[in-house]
């Protein structure tokens, strides 16, 4: 095992390597910017070491910068917690040719789920259910237009090297696809600078479940069940639940094995995220797989009672994965809710302060709290506003939205303005409490979620 660790990140992700990294007797350095000095992450960590200014350009996406720290400073392993450099295939082959070790997959694993189509057709060739679709090099709108009539109408093109929601249409009948792809392509190119896109069928009123997954050297890999996480706005997670409520036996093994193909097909080493979009007949397609961390990891931890950060630890130091696929338990339910620093009915418009008070729930058997400030600290304008994340557990579903709503209501927020009574409002509403959420509700029905005032 390492005795000392850098990590390549802040906030609550940074904190949360921290505690891990202490429980196993391992130092840890961190790093910062100088938004950051005062952070919590610089304060609980061994050591800290200043990287550059406030932007993330000038500090966290600085892999230079953070490599030549951790040689300095005689750390054995980088861990990159999730964004910045955490999906970066170069930063993760430099750390490897610095004799160092990535806490995560190789830059060859990372690079095979690079490109959308060619991750599609890679899990395609693998086993793995995929949408149908259309994802060739031929890019005529011509074969477009005849690859969109063979796949059937609604049908989404999107960017072939896109992400964030960006360069996606939804085509409903043939006659619009010419357009709506002259549309697509224009974005695309702006935004990614290639304009290739990828055909798939459309799936009406769809759920988003995640499977999570670990791989080990030694060739083992196996799935630590799932993560319902259909409550979305625009494309991001509000809402995460384990196990889902719509998923029966049958379709958890099935969706699991093909989690653990997808992994097997990519080689893959460490703590992955198996995304999948499943019809309301049960249908599931592979989506994407994200080659790291999740945010909403501690739901996993929740109803598995396992260190998903240990594992990271103990796979990237050489070790085997310490338990076999039939030997994973799942106990109880667990949801993750996210407290931003952002305006709901100022259509979620990011915030920035001090924390003049933040009163949260204590943390025991049921709640847990993981957060990267404290009262008295600042929100810059310089990251994700994200406070906290609360994370609720108990036996049953019903209860476990009960503790959450208990939860929400002991906590308390002056100075910029937050999400909680749209959580308070979320975890409410009927689609959430009867479990009959898809990707799109939220979005579709927003005005459900919001102060009254607003809805008017």
């Amino acid at each position: 095992m390492f005795d000392k660790i850098l990590i390549a990140n802040r906030g609550e992700i940074a904190c949360r390597v921290i505690r891990t990294a202490r429980k196993l007797g391992i130092r840890t350095v961190a790093v910062y910017s100088s938004a950051d000095a005062d952070a919590q992450h610089v304060r609980q960590a061994d050591e800290a070491w200043p990287i550059g200014g406030p932007t993330p350009a000038e500090s966290y996406l600085r892999g230079d910068a953070i490599l030549e720290v951790a040689l300095k400073s005689g750390a054995q392993a980088i861990h990159p917690g999730y964004g910045f450099l955490s999906e970066n295939a170069d930063f993760a082959d430099a750390v490897a040719a610095a004799g160092l070790a990535f806490i995560g997959p190789s830059g060859a694993s990372m690079r095979k789920m690079g490109s959308k189509a060619g991750a599609k057709e890679l899990m395609a060739a693998g086993g793995v259910p995929v949408v149908p679709g259309y994802t060739g090099e031929d890019q005529s709108p011509d074969l477009l237009q005849r690859e969109a009539d063979r796949i059937g109408y609604p049908l989404m093109i999107k960017a072939a090297h896109g992400g964030g929601g960006k360069g996606m249409r939804i085509v409903r009948d043939a006659g619009e696809f010419v357009a709506q792809l002259e549309s697509c392509q224009r974005e695309a190119k702006n935004a990614f600078g290639r304009d290739r896109v990828l055909l798939e069928r459309y799936v009406e009123s769809p759920r988003h479940i995640e499977i999570q997954v670990f791989g080990d050297a030694h060739g083992h890999a196996i799935h630590l069940n799932e993560r319902e996480c259909s409550a979305q706005r625009r494309y991001q997670k509000v809402f995460e639940e384990s196990p889902s409520p719509f998923l029966t036996p049958e379709l958890r093994a099935a969706m699991g094995a093909a989690a653990v193909q997808a992994a097997r097909a990519i080689d893959y080493v460490n703590a992955g995220t198996v995304e999948f979009i499943v019809a309301p007949s049960g249908e599931f397609f592979f989506m994407e797989i994200n080659t790291r961390l999740q945010v909403e990891h501690p739901v996993t931890e929740l109803t598995t009672g396992l260190d998903l950060v240990e594992w990271q630890l103990r796979v990237a130091a050489g070790e085997a994965l310490p338990l076999a696929q039939a030997d994973v338990p799942q106990r109880g339910h667990a949801i993750e809710v996210r407290l931003y620093a952002e305006d709901p009915d100022a259509g979620f418009l990011p915030g920035s302060g001090k924390l003049e008070t933040l009163r949260l729930p204590a943390s025991d058997a049921h709640v847990r709290i993981d957060s990267g400030v404290v009262e008295g600290d600042t929100v810059t304008i310089f990251y994700d506003p994200m406070i906290a994340k609360l994370i609720v557990w108990d036996e049953d579903r019903p209860r476990a939205l009960a503790r959450l709503r208990d939860a929400l209501a002991q906590c308390d927020l002056v100075g910029p303005k937050s999400n909680i009574e749209f959580l308070e409002r979320l975890v409410r509403h009927p689609a959430i409490v009867e479990g009959r959420i898809d990707t799109g509700y939220l979005d579709r029905h927003l005005d459900e979620f919001l102060a009254p005032s607003q809805a008017d």
